[in-house]
């Protein structure tokens, strides 16, 4: 299935951004509107005229309450579909796509990514790894409600690493203990050494 994946991706234009379909589908509680859901992400996306992939897997083809036809019809209008086997693990593939479209690709999900990290061969890695992560993952904020649009959190543009410029130093800091991988601290201390 990977290896029909990778020809698949080789066939298409670059993505500028990859969806975890069936983890985006789950933002809201309601059940009934998983479809619904994707389709608003997708048409946000679509808005911005860029080049979409939905990965999602094959039971989301088949119609019921959570997944209409008809929405899952546009979304495979909108955007490039690949739907994996049921049991697939479906995080290799969103890495794969994100990383094999290049630099400037996103990937939407609100997945923290722990178990890839945890597989990762060492520290250096891992925070290379996390790196990458906090620069190329959009994450929907809050709820996708009908009719509005849909927001993602930013994307900083610059590394929230101890910096230093001269005799001025930048140290990004949070007192929670609960943020994601994928969030960035959101305050700063800034020292200047008085001469």
């Amino acid at each position: 299935e990977l290896e029909r994946f990778k020809v698949f991706v080789k066939r298409k234009p670059a993505f500028d951004v990859v969806i975890d379909g069936l983890n985006v589908a789950n933002i809201n509680k309601d059940k009934s509107k998983q479809s619904e859901t994707l389709l608003a992400v997708v048409l946000e996306l679509e808005r911005q005229a860029l080049n979409i992939l939905v990965l999602g897997r094959k039971h989301m083809l088949r119609p019921s309450r959570s997944w209409d036809r008809q929405n899952m019809n546009l979304i495979q209008q909108k955007a490039h579909c690949f739907f994996t086997d049921n049991i697939s693990e479906d995080d290799p593939f969103l890495l794969y796509a994100t990383l094999h479209s290049g630099n400037h690709c996103r990937f939407v999900s609100r997945d923290l990514m722990r178990d890839h990290k945890a597989c990762l061969p060492d520290g250096a890695t891992r925070r290379l790894f996390f790196k990458w992560q906090r620069g190329h993952q959009l994450v929907v904020a809050g709820y996708v409600a009908s009719g509005r649009r849909v927001r993602f959190q930013s994307i900083p543009c610059f590394d929230t690493i101890v910096q230093s410029t001269g005799d001025t130093w930048h140290i990004p800091y949070d007192d929670t203990q609960d943020r994601s991988t994928y969030e960035v601290p959101q305050q700063w201390l800034c020292l200047t050494k008085k001469h």
